[in-house]
């Protein structure tokens, strides 16, 4: 499988609805998948991942790692922090299934090259994010049913 999710067991429904956002993200740019690995994780790895390869020494909520460059089929990784969905979910008032499929949308986009780096380039990207949300929905709706109130170990308040 071209696209694989690497999660707690107990998000296990969350898997078929992540590898259909990311697949409809490169399809929505014309592009297809090569190997790529989502990863949900906690903010430990992404503080350390982010340190390591990025010279900040702070959580974030996803961090995309492509390894192809040109036109061709897309392969990388793609790791969330669950911990930085639900505190985002709770901060926007939106759903945790809401934001992790928001989150996992945005790095998938990082790997087929859109930025955000300025202004213009973040409006373009926040576009493209919408435009795989709403093309999306059905998943987004999966999400929600599969992850529970304590999605990254704590209650939601």
């Amino acid at each position: 499988m071209p696209v694989s999710v690497v999660s707690p067991r107990r998000l296990a429904g969350a898997r078929g609805p992540l590898r259909a956002l990311v697949l409809a993200a490169f399809a929505l740019e014309g592009r297809s998948a090569g190997e790529v690995s989502v990863t949900l994780s906690d903010d430990a790895t992404l503080r350390g991942l982010n340190r390591d390869w990025r010279g900040l020494d702070r959580a974030t909520d996803v961090l995309s790692f492509g390894y192809d460059e040109g036109e061709g089929p897309v392969s990388g990784d793609v790791v969330v922090s669950l911990e930085r969905v639900v505190e985002q979910a709770r901060r926007f008032r939106v759903g945790v299934g809401r934001e992790l499929a928001r989150v996992v949308v945005h790095g998938a986009l990082h790997l087929v090259g859109l930025d955000h780096d300025r202004a213009a380039a973040r409006r373009r990207m926040r576009a493209r994010e919408d435009r795989v949300l709403r093309a999306g929905r059905e998943a987004i709706a999966e999400l929600e049913a599969a992850m529970p109130a304590t999605a990254a170990g704590r209650s939601r308040r």
